[in-house]
């Protein structure tokens, strides 16, 4: 599974670095500390505590996106036989799609991986970052 560092955790979720490590000197998000190195957040941890964080956005906000694409953390993916549904917390944004099944398999798309949710008109394409 994959781990975040806490800036990267932090970027995820969209809040501060230290509001991630009060989050994990709390218990609220848990993390390992390898051989006394920097703290590595668990993908599944991370991707539960995003979901839970997921709220509207406040009135009047703007959001910064780059060519309608939304980076995030992949919390949910149920498939069937044919499709897979989605869900990616990016910052305060949740964003749900409906892909192929055989795409969701090959982007390697489960809770706790980074993944890009690009929105043209009503349709919104997902794809699997290999950088964090």
């Amino acid at each position: 599974m994959p781990t975040y560092r806490v800036t990267e955790a932090a970027t995820l979720l969209g809040v501060s670095d230290d509001t991630v490590r009060r989050w994990i000197d709390s218990g609220r998000l848990a993390s390992t500390r390898p051989a006394g190195g920097p703290h590595e957040v668990d993908g599944v941890a991370l991707a539960a505590l995003a979901q839970s964080l997921g709220t509207e956005p406040e009135p009047g906000s703007s959001h910064r996106s780059t060519r309608n694409r939304l980076r995030g953390i992949v919390t949910r993916v149920v498939r069937d036989t044919v499709m897979a549904q989605v869900e990616i917390q990016a910052g305060p944004y949740r964003v749900v799609s409906l892909i192929s099944r055989e795409s969701a398999d090959e982007l390697g798309l489960e809770p706790g991986v980074v993944a890009v949710a690009s929105v043209k008109a009503t349709d919104v394409a997902v794809e699997h970052t290999a950088d964090r």
